[in-house]
């Protein structure tokens, strides 16, 4: 056996249940490492990743270990499960709660509020529905909120208010204490779902308003999300790298911290940006434009690349 497959038997071996994907679970590279990441997460609030992208030998290495030709792969107890097409599959038909067992950690139901409205609509609704159907409320990591009709699951937790049930898979449950379901008229007809587990949204600011705030002495955290080798080539002064080691610093900061992000030109900062207010932060906010913006309205001693 190579030096690769050792160290892949070794990985395997340490954890019960282990996802080789492209990324990581905050920042999926590829569409089905994202699809298993939230199939999973339904499941477990926490299990282990790698992110093959980091190693090019394990990357090749992990086809040749399962015999399975594409990425992501999923581990359960040491047993090779499948890929996203299975993982999907086993998703639908109940085998992959089966397979997970007592990993799976069951939250405690959340407790929700559903209208007059929202009731009296529902129950007119489920009288066109199928035997068995059942109404399901999932809600994503970005809190976007789905309501739909379908089969109930084995580890649904099931959630009665105003004579009305509603099913919710575990991380859906975590992320909906204290949903309020309400049914509107306008502006359009449809459900509303209020829900103050929700993150704020990523702000967007300015060059210029971040060098007023640096001028103005105001307490804030400036991160730059770039790789180091970036960082050589252009940086703005009072940034610091989002290092593992600040990453784990700021983390454990107040949630009103403020914070600032940014990149070259913005896109990636603003991935890392959401990231942050999906752990609970409020305060944050995305440079418009990224350094190279700021190169153009603030410092041109900053060079551009």
């Amino acid at each position: 056996m190579s030096d690769i497959q050792v160290q892949i038997e070794s990985l395997v071996k340490s954890s019960k249940v282990l996802l080789f994907m492209k990324g990581t679970p905050q920042a999926p590279q590829c569409g089905f490492s994202s699809t298993v990441v939230q199939i999973l997460s339904n499941y477990l609030p926490d299990y282990q990743t790698f992110n093959v992208l980091s190693d090019p030998g394990i990357r090749e290495g992990i086809k040749e270990y399962a015999d399975w030709p594409t990425i992501p792969q999923l581990y359960i107890a040491g047993e090779f499960v499948g890929g996203c097409d299975i993982i999907r599959e086993m998703d639908e038909s109940g085998e992959l709660a089966e397979a997970l067992g007592d990993s799976i950690e069951l939250p405690d139901p959340p407790t929700i509020t559903v209208t007059d409205s929202a009731a009296a609509t529902f129950k007119a609704a489920l009288e066109d529905t199928e035997p068995g159907d059942v109404l399901r409320i999932q809600i994503d990591a970005q809190f976007q909120h789905d309501l739909a009709v379908g089969e109930a699951k084995k580890v649904d937790l099931v959630v009665e208010s105003n004579g009305i049930s509603l099913h919710f898979d575990p991380a859906s449950a975590r992320r909906a204490e204290g949903l309020t379901v309400d049914y509107v008229e306008k502006p359009q007809p449809g459900f509303k779902m209020d829900n103050p587990q929700a993150p704020a949204r990523v702000q967007s600011i300015s060059a210029t308003e971040v060098k007023a705030l640096q001028d103005a002495g105001e307490d804030f955290w400036l991160l730059d999300v770039r790789p180091p080798a970036e960082a050589e080539l252009a940086s703005i002064e009072g940034a610091k790298l989002l290092t593992k080691a600040v990453f784990t610093e700021v983390n454990a900061l107040p949630k009103s911290t403020k914070i600032v992000l940014h990149c070259h030109h913005g896109m990636r900062s603003y991935q890392a940006a959401e990231h942050f207010t999906q752990q609970g932060f409020r305060n944050v906010h995305n440079l418009a434009g990224g350094i190279d913006a700021w190169s153009t309205d603030v410092d041109s001693d900053v060079p551009k690349y």
